[in-house]
């Protein structure tokens, strides 16, 4: 059963121009004159213009929906392009909300982009969702997932989601008064490291084209007011099969945000809730730079100390598929593999541990000077840093 939003009083007319562009919506019993007439009048809130949010956010400027607001302060780097198709290799160090901009208005001169270049928090989201008919969540951490979830379950705004990860993706739309929210679905989020991100375990290029454009349809929906929109079913998408399963999903009375006796009244520190605790602050030791105990070391001077023939140890943490990609001739053992073979390292030698960036190398030294080992640095800014700082030879992914 479609669910419909409320319509303004008076629905804007269409020139000339504009039912020549959409006249195949037109033509359309479903859509129409009215319908053509209610997405020039709908707002939209796109959370995002990575994987999820570029497709999205291009499909509903071309739709002809009147208002698109995005929410973005990143800025374009060369390895989104295999997936963020509104950002060219010309927009690479752009703020993403800039070139997501210039390509929606190139493409649609009847739309209003609205610019929140801005994280979204828990201090400014509801003042930023309640300007707006329905979010499109396009964001790719939990902590925002939740915040969104909890945003739109305040201020009444149905909620167009979408998820992707390597393979696989989900969709589905939370928040309306006749279905479940995000909560319902996922009461308590994973661990903390549990689940990669894209960053760390990949996505296919075209996965988020697919997601975005379901998230898109879905947006659209709610807004013509037709259709069965995916509310109380969670789309799965798996693209190395092509397959699409679907699972119902039902209100959870006893839900803290939108139960029938909610606990969650207002937005509260994501952050602590998904267990993400702040990065330790960086002291100075001996004009060493220290990380909760583990001394950092620079490229640079990682360089420095192996052309003197230093008697280092330098291990690499990261994935096989990553080493086949870039490496420095070092040892593997992958960050997950370290408790069950930590045996293979000798604890009196002096030990340099590196990743990509220097995340997974921090963890991975904090857990060897735990055990045990008495000299361990971790590389800070891990093998793009050698990439950046001494080898430009050497690739960046």
């Amino acid at each position: 059963m479609a669910t419909t939003l409320e319509q303004p009083a008076t629905l804007p007319q269409l020139s000339n121009e504009e039912i020549a562009r959409y006249s195949r919506h037109l033509i359309l019993p479903e859509v129409g004159l009215e319908g053509q007439q209610k997405l020039k009048a709908a707002k939209v809130l796109c959370v995002g213009t990575g994987g999820l949010g570029s497709p999205l956010a291009f499909y509903l400027a071309a739709a002809g929906i009147g208002s698109i607001g995005l929410v973005d302060f990143d800025v374009v780097d060369e390895s989104n392009l295999q997936r963020q198709i509104i950002h060219f290799t010309s927009d690479v160090g752009r703020p993403k909300i800039q070139s997501a901009t210039d390509k929606l208005k190139a493409l649609n001169p009847y739309l209003n982009v609205v610019q929140h270049e801005t994280m979204l928090t828990s201090a400014n989201a509801l003042e930023i969702i309640r300007g707006y008919d329905v979010v499109a969540d396009g964001t790719d951490n939990f902590p925002t997932r939740y915040l969104v979830n909890d945003a739109c379950v305040l201020t009444g705004k149905p909620n167009a989601y979408g998820s992707i990860f390597r393979f696989e993706g989900q969709a589905s739309v939370f928040a309306t008064e006749q279905g479940p929210c995000y909560r319902c679905l996922y009461p308590e989020p994973p661990p903390p490291g549990l689940v990669p991100s894209c960053a760390e375990g990949g996505v296919l290029g075209i996965l988020p084209g697919l997601v975005g454009v379901i998230q898109a349809t879905e947006v659209i929906k709610l807004i013509l007011g037709k259709g069965a929109p995916l509310i109380g079913r969670l789309l799965l998408v798996d693209s190395l099969n092509m397959s699409f399963r679907e699972l119902k999903l039902r209100k959870n009375p006893d839900c803290p945000v939108c139960g029938t006796h909610p606990t969650v009244t207002k937005l509260i520190d994501y952050n602590q809730f998904c267990g993400i605790t702040p990065e330790p602050k960086a002291n100075s030791v001996n004009g060493t730079t220290v990380q909760n105990g583990i001394p950092q070391m620079s490229a640079v001077e990682l360089k420095k100390r192996l052309d003197n023939h230093d008697d280092l140890f330098v291990l690499d943490v990261r994935e096989p598929h990553e080493y086949q990609i870039a490496n420095l001739g070092a040892k593997l053992i992958p960050l997950n593999d370290l408790p069950a073979r930590a045996g293979e390292l000798e604890k009196e030698r002096e030990i340099v541990v590196h990743c990509k960036s220097g995340g997974r190398s921090q963890k991975a030294a904090e857990f060897l000077a735990q055990n045990g080992f008495k000299k361990v640095w971790n590389l800070a800014g891990g093998i793009t840093a050698w990439s950046n700082d001494v080898d430009p030879k050497v690739p960046k992914y």
